[in-house]
């Protein structure tokens, strides 16, 4: 029997607010959280601003123990754990402390290369034949699955725990995954996210590529441009979104707060045929993406009164929204409004798609659509497609019953799910 499947819980560690109230508020009032970064002007890049959650030393000691921060250095499962710990207790959820793993409750929980920090800081012993000093906690800290594993010993969790990883997917396919090890009855609860690391060490590559803008250094909080005729490449970003998927039953029995539903999803490939590339999207690809995701949700294109979009700020903005207008079968005024968050946070990567998720979340929980922000300049190519006012850039205050959430990656990979608001 399919089982419905409601979100209890909700966690951040954002560039422009970490935990949820400070998130909220930023996203509400268009505040971002791009800032000039001097490590990337020193190491010359062309791109030197970036998105960065700022996390203080107080915030690491109610989430790590002394012994665990001592040799720490691994940005992604620092996010992953504060974002992750804040759904669980935000879902009023207890730290299982008896000698049992709670069987009912797992983790999936994503990241793309993790504690890249942490690995230079080790090849370097290596290469000075200092091995024996590199200390106990390496290796989980440096194996992706490392912020599942922290996050599970932490919780104390006995079903599924686990680590995915699909580029810019990755966040939003976690939370598919979770959705569907609750529906097919093999969880009550799971722990659904993503994070990314920071630093030059992981955004050099796209710096090389030159994806990156180059153009804002001395303008960070205008570097973000999705959607704007002026838009000039992605700013770098980090950071961790996490939820706490519930079987509904469950969240019933113990007076949860509900913050909406996850209907369905999809996920494919366009496998980089066609026009589609290691770099480039397959519409054809994305295009039943965003239907095969309709179609298990069981609603229609109509349904749908908001969309987050993946939106990157590069020359593929006005492709997906292309493609958006394709599947719905929809555009001008009868198009949902669009949002993207990176005009605020920058692109988060492996960390993206679960940041984003946790605004769409706050959006049909509240009522609101956020504000675009920098994209007064709308590129001409989406004006000729949907009506500036379902491109909001103040805040709207609105009834949103359905949103629809995609990411699209590196590798030609896609996903999207749907949510509801709980009524």
């Amino acid at each position: 029997m399919s089982r419905r499947v409601v979100i209890t819980g909700l966690g951040i560690a954002a560039p422009n607010g970490v935990g949820i109230p400070a998130f909220t508020h930023a996203i509400k009032n268009g505040i971002s959280g791009i800032k000039h970064d001097t490590e990337l002007e020193r190491l010359q890049f062309s791109c030197q601003i970036a998105g960065k959650p700022d996390i203080t030393d107080e915030m690491k000691q109610r989430y790590f123990s002394e012994l665990e921060l001592r040799g720490f250095n691994s940005t992604g499962i620092l996010y992953g754990v504060i974002a992750g710990m804040e759904a669980w207790a935000d879902a009023k959820l207890d730290v299982n402390n008896s000698d049992q793993p709670d069987w009912d409750s797992g983790i999936i929980f994503g990241s793309g290369t993790s504690g890249i920090d942490k690995f230079r800081e080790s090849i370097y012993k290596i290469d000075d034949l200092q091995t024996r000093r590199l200390g106990s906690t390496v290796v989980v800290q440096t194996m992706n699955s490392g912020i599942s594993a922290y996050l599970g010993g932490k919780l104390g969790l006995g079903n599924q725990i686990t680590t995915n990883s699909s580029a810019c997917v990755t966040g939003t396919e976690s939370i598919l995954m979770a959705y569907e090890r609750i529906k097919n009855g093999q969880a009550k609860r799971m722990l659904a996210g993503s994070t990314g690391d920071s630093g030059p060490y992981i955004w050099a590559g796209f710096d090389a590529m030159r994806v990156c803008t180059f153009k804002h250094n001395d303008s960070p909080e205008q570097g973000s441009r999705p959607m704007s005729a002026s838009a000039s490449g992605f700013v770098p970003g980090s950071g961790a979104g996490a939820m706490v998927l519930e079987e509904l039953e469950s969240a019933l029995e113990r007076g949860a707060t509900i913050y909406g539903e996850v209907l369905g999803g999809h996920v494919n490939s366009g496998g980089q045929r066609g026009e589609g590339t290691m770099t480039a999207p397959n519409s054809i690809a994305v295009q039943r993406c965003i239907k095969g995701a309709i179609k298990d949700s069981g609603i229609t294109a109509n349904d749908i009164d908001a969309i987050n979009g993946h939106l990157t700020a590069t020359s593929k903005d006005s492709l997906e929204i292309k493609n958006w207008a394709e599947a719905l079968g929809r555009s001008g005024s009868n198009f949902p409004y669009i949002n993207s968050l990176k005009s605020m946070t920058g692109h988060c990567l492996s960390g993206a798609g679960s940041v984003e998720s946790v605004a769409a979340v706050l959006q049909l929980h509240e009522g609101f659509v956020f504000p675009n922000i920098n994209c007064e300049d709308i590129h001409p190519e989406i004006v000729s497609l949907v009506d500036l006012l379902k491109i909001p850039q103040q805040k709207i205050n609105t009834e949103i019953n359905i949103l629809a959430k995609a990411s699209f990656g590196f590798g030609d990979v896609n996903a999207c799910i749907i949510f509801k608001k709980f009524t």
